[in-house]
């Protein structure tokens, strides 16, 4: 019985892929060019090419005329089906924060719409997003604690790429998810949201709810964001994106 070799092309995308997830290139970098990735790899440049364009279809990385290939984000929606605020934030050249204001294993207070979702006890995570150390967004994440059983502030880095919760769940917790439900509504600001985001008490503000689905249709997390700022949506063919200043709902993660 022979086994069936891997195409040169899906071990050059592979390998590329584990150096993206493994921190080797980062947001808004250059990759090496396509001559000098055939040198290393000891393929031709044909076999090269093949492999970055399967990175391009997946939107990991962007191919720009005369600049060659830049990564564009870890966390495509096409893996994850939502999108890196923290990602949209570096590649736009500014710089994103997440200041860590607790864990609650259990949570203590669970809002019904959220205990209506999950039959398990649940894991709050609060965090401050900001833009260039200026507060945007408050951000509270349920999630089932068995499916995060030991997180503590070492999984929930403040600044760098690796803030982004997508990847945090992914990457440290082995979480997975197909879709994800939002819902946006206005509310006006209480003391401790008027607080965190500098805002007068009472402002009205937008709240996004989103919820994270497994393939078995079961909800994995639910994050809801609080913020000031307008939600804009860009859209095109492949999926909705949205500007670092206008990410909606997990995309502020």
């Amino acid at each position: 019985m022979t086994t069936k070799s891997i195409p040169k092309y899906q071990s050059v995308h592979d390998e590329v892929l584990n150096r993206l997830e493994s921190g080797m290139y980062s947001i808004g970098t250059r990759l090496p060019t396509e001559e000098a990735l055939a040198t290393a790899f000891d393929v031709s440049r044909v076999t090269v090419r093949k492999a970055l364009d399967m990175l391009v279809q997946s939107g990991y990385i962007t191919a720009r005329q005369g600049s060659g290939y830049v990564v564009s984000t870890l966390s495509p929606p096409s893996s994850t089906c939502l999108v890196s605020f923290t990602d949209q934030v570096i590649r736009e050249g500014r710089m994103p924060g997440a200041k860590l204001l607790g864990i609650e294993a259990p949570a203590t207070s669970v809002p019904p719409e959220v205990a209506a979702l999950f039959d398990s006890e649940l894991t709050l995570i609060r965090r401050l997003r900001t833009v260039d150390g200026a507060p945007v967004m408050l951000v509270r994440t349920w999630v089932p604690s068995h499916l995060v059983d030991g997180i503590s502030a070492e999984d929930l880095p403040e600044t760098g790429q690796d803030q982004s919760i997508l990847r945090i769940l992914g990457r440290r917790f082995k979480m997975q998810w197909t879709r994800a439900c939002e819902v946006i509504s206005s509310l006006v600001a209480d003391s401790e949201i008027a607080e965190l985001l500098a805002v007068k008490p009472n402002a009205p503000i937008l709240s996004q709810a989103c919820t994270a689905f497994d393939e078995d249709q079961k909800p994995v997390f639910y994050d809801q964001v609080f913020r000031q700022s307008p939600i804009t949506y860009n859209l095109d063919k492949s999926a909705p994106t949205r500007t670092a200043g206008n990410a909606a709902g997990i995309s502020a993660q």
